[in-house]
């Protein structure tokens, strides 16, 4: 029975994974009605940096025909929250540092300061829906989804395996994922100014708490464990929790009179001094730790060292005027941005398989993969996106499309990438593995031309094993319903020579497909343990009959075996069962015929003894 600590573990545990879907999944309305917006971008100073937003043109901004300009600057005394239920609030709220989007035909209210030749004035700006096009959609959908299995997966391994580590990584899960969460703010602005107020400092304070949050987990991935060298770092992680949220939470004094542009940009550089700390551990752990748990460490130091650059580089564009100078004169679409948010999401999902597996394949594999998907994903947008933003133009003065037309487009958009980048990964997949399938031509060759059990069995044990390099081999064949271990196998001296046939292990190979082998499996059949624990199961035989169980190993270096190498096995097992049958068949009829030739030549009295020989020998094949 749980304890009382655990249930209200989990309790917690429901309570933010909720609030973290809550900011995330209002969002999925935008695919259906677009937010409006503004047409401006107010640093958070209140200095006027952008009058275009996301329209086409400046013509087409609400701002820039309101007669707002770049350089001007909001009064921020004027605009202050005191009281906080004002139309001035509401508006600097929404106007304040980071491009947002609100509830479309919102008014905002605002006061403009004295600048060289312009005098201090109010403006009054009528939102207007943003133009959207099948991109923007298609990127907005691929955040949501990798925002929900981002979450849903770390907030699994604290409820499976609860302890620092994980609830470091679900911490810093709630607040750094790849989702979006206009729509959310658009209605907290629009319902509830004060619950927008204590949503930002709550944000500013799980910020802050997720920053250190990951920080654990670096200390402490992937097995909960860590040393007594970081101790040390670790007692002193909560006073850094509490000065990063306490940073985070003054970029909203502008809501009080006071210019925080300074103060935002430091809380956006923190970001990158956390991502450097924890990359730097994940370094200095690596000679602590066994081959497999290396590899899967591997795993978790390649998503930092590609999500969380990306994930800083996003909010500092987003939130800051920091990056303008890379790009004077021109900003970047929200679908860019969109994209950098999706491949920090998309290595968060790799390091919480890396922390839920106890063997993982080569890092290079995944890397691969989430290449091809950002090239095919980063491509049209950087360079295409004005084509496509004129096009949908052209194609809305012309045509009205409904919002389900552009959803239907966006699908269709990700269909096809999808699709483009499945064929693209098993060729580079086919082209990196070529040495697997050499191995796997070479070995069915040899085992086609076998001529006894013996010669098979070193060949889908000492053959691969020494094809792939793994830890360990062996092959249990079906010798009178009843599967031993044979001598083809020269690394298990003290394990298990035979399989108990009531075991589920023997119940899964009837599928006749290579199905992974627990921990516990290999404990209750006594395998070995440690690295050469075997963790992939063969079925030799058809789908009728299973002939014989190959398992294997990791490989030294303590990666999983591949797909590719799984299959490469899958298909040698297929070729080992022919032979087998082709061995048990020439074996069968070899007995017969001696039996009728012994039939023939004995006297007629031992005529009933050699047929009860004959009856016996058919009964038994």
């Amino acid at each position: 029975m749980p304890s009382y600590e655990q249930i209200a573990g989990r309790v917690l545990l429901v309570a933010l994974a909720f609030w973290a879907l809550a900011m995330i999944v209002p969002d999925f309305y935008r695919l259906y009605q677009p937010l409006g917006s503004f047409g401006f971008y107010a640093n958070n100073d209140g200095v006027i940096t952008d009058i275009q937003g996301p329209f086409l043109n400046q013509t087409a901004s609400p701002a820039f025909r309101a007669g707002l300009r770049v350089g001007d600057r909001l009064d921020l005394a004027q605009m202050r929250c005191i009281p906080i239920r004002t139309l001035r609030c509401a508006s600097a709220m929404a106007a304040l540092g980071g491009f947002r989007l609100v509830a479309n035909q919102q008014r905002a209210e605002l006061v403009m300061a004295t600048a060289p030749g312009r005098p201090a004035r109010e403006l009054n700006i009528v939102a207007e829906q943003r133009p959207y096009n099948g991109w923007v959609l298609a990127v907005l959908l691929l955040d949501q989804i990798a925002a929900m299995l981002v979450i849903l997966a770390a907030a699994w391994l604290v409820w499976t395996r609860p302890g620092i580590m994980t609830w470091g990584f679900f911490l810093y899960v709630i607040w750094f994922n790849p989702g979006q969460s206009a729509q959310y703010y658009a209605l907290l602005q629009l319902y509830s100014p004060i619950a927008l107020l204590m949503q930002n400092i709550v944000g500013a304070i799980a910020q802050g708490i997720g920053s250190a949050g990951f920080i654990w987990f670096a200390l402490r991935a992937p097995n909960d464990e860590t040393t007594s060298r970081w101790r040390p770092v670790e007692l002193i992680l909560p006073f850094i929790a509490i000065v990063l949220a306490v940073l985070l939470t003054l970029s909203y004094a502008n809501l009080l009179g006071y210019p925080t542009e300074a103060v935002t940009r430091a809380g956006a550089l923190s970001g990158i001094v956390v991502a450097a700390c924890a990359f730097l551990i994940l370094l200095a752990r690596q000679e602590e730790l066994p081959p497999q748990d290396y590899q899967r460490l591997r795993w978790v130091i390649w998503g930092c060292l590609i999500g969380l650059p990306a994930l800083v580089f996003a909010d500092a564009g987003t939130t800051t005027t920091l990056l303008n100078i890379l790009w004077p004169g021109y900003s970047p679409p929200e679908q860019f941005w969109g994209l950098l948010y999706l491949v920090n999401g998309v290595l968060c999902l790799l390091v919480s398989e890396a922390v839920r597996r106890p063997y993982v394949v080569r890092v290079s594999i995944p890397l691969r993969r989430v290449t091809i998907l950002g090239l095919l994903l980063s491509l049209p947008v950087l360079f295409l996106h004005e084509t496509f933003d004129h096009l949908s133009e052209a194609v809305s003065k012309n045509v009205t499309l409904p919002a389900w037309a552009w959803l239907a487009l966006a699908a269709a958009i990700i269909f096809l990438i999808s699709k483009v980048h499945d064929s693209a990964a098993h060729y580079l997949d086919w082209l990196f593995n070529r040495s697997v399938a050499k191995a796997g031509e070479r070995l069915g060759d040899a085992v086609l031309k076998a001529e006894n059990y013996g010669e098979v069995e070193v060949q889908i044990v000492q053959g691969v094993r020494s094809a792939l390099g793994l830890t360990s081999a062996s092959i249990f064949r079906e010798q009178d319903r009843t599967f031993r271990r044979t001598s083809a196998d020269q690394s298990w001296d003290n394990a298990a020579r035979i399989l108990d046939p009531r075991d589920p292990i023997l119940e899964r190979a009837r599928g006749h497909r290579p199905y992974d082998v627990s921990d516990d499996a290999a404990a209750r059949n006594d395998l070995p343990g440690g690295l050469m624990r075997p963790i992939l199961a063969v079925p030799v035989g058809d789908r009728l009959r299973c002939l014989g169980l190959a398992l294997y190993g990791p490989h030294a270096t303590g990666n999983a075996l591949s797909h590719d190498e799984r299959s490469m096995l899958a298909e040698l097992a297929d070729k080992a069962a022919s032979v087998f049958m082709k061995v048990s068949d020439e074996q069968l009829r070899s007995r017969i015929t001696a039996l009728e030739t012994e039939l023939r030549t004995i006297t007629t009295g031992h005529t009933g003894t050699s047929q009860r020989s004959l009856n016996t020998v058919l009964d038994h094949y």
